[in-house]
């Protein structure tokens, strides 16, 4: 009975902290992304993103700028779009978790559209430098950067949640964050966005995240299912 009470007080505890956590990341985006807003709302040229700029620049190669294309390709619309559906089709009828192929388009489709949103409300140029590839549309926040801190924040949710060994539990999530920096850096690299862009929608795709995942599950316990599986070796009845 003394080690049953253990084992809830401690599981309950690690719950706790991961909750603070969570949202004390969720805060520390908002916070992040207005203050970056009201910074460019101006509509001046920013040091930070000068210095971004020729930071970047010091680095430049020819080896360095093919390989940074590819990096970018990994965030772009098609590839999420192809990769999405990939996923939907493998929880749907592999793994059997629906509630997780649901997830999936939510989040990324949402993402998209606040996207669009707020580069509208905020409607600012692209870099007047010349681009290193083909890019159109408004400049705030980085698309790239909010559609990669989303799609692949959720993928580090699921490793998160999923994967039981933690040194790959580990692996995967720095390798998933790693990622992520290195596509909000691609577009600095490739001139397409200023690094307030990127930090922007670094900030408003993990809050997105965070949001989203949060309003998911009020839905998963107002309907009283068990939409979150453990994903185990033996394969889950379909519900």
């Amino acid at each position: 009975m003394k080690k049953a009470f253990r084992k809830f007080v401690a599981s309950t505890a690690l719950f706790t902290v991961e909750l603070v956590v969570i949202w004390a990341v969720f805060i520390l985006c908002l916070i992040l992304f207005f203050w970056l807003a009201r910074e460019v709302l101006p509509g001046k040229e920013l040091k930070f993103d000068s210095r971004a700029f020729a930071w970047a620049d010091e680095r430049a190669s020819p080896s360095l700028t093919e390989f940074i294309k590819g990096v970018t390709f990994l965030a772009s619309r098609n590839f999420i779009t192809g990769a999405g559906l990939m996923l939907i089709g493998y929880f749907l009828f592999v793994k059997k978790h629906k509630w997780y192929s649901l997830k999936i388009p939510v989040i990324a489709v949402g993402s998209i559209s606040l996207n669009l949103i707020l580069k509208y409300l905020f409607n600012r140029p692209r870099p007047l430098v010349p681009h290193l590839v083909e890019s159109y549309g408004l400049s705030f926040p980085s698309g790239h950067a909010m559609i990669s801190a989303s799609f692949y924040g959720l993928l580090i949710y699921l490793v998160w949640k999923n994967v039981e060994v933690p040194a790959w539990r580990f692996l995967l999530i720095t390798l998933l964050v790693l990622l992520i920096l290195c596509i909000g850096f691609s577009r600095v690299y490739l001139h397409v966005h200023y690094a307030t862009d990127v930090l922007a929608g670094l900030a408003a795709g993990l809050g997105w995240v965070i949001l989203a995942n949060f309003l998911l599950s009020r839905m998963e316990k107002f309907s009283k299912r068990n939409l979150h599986p453990v994903v185990k070796g033996e394969q889950q009845p379909v519900s």
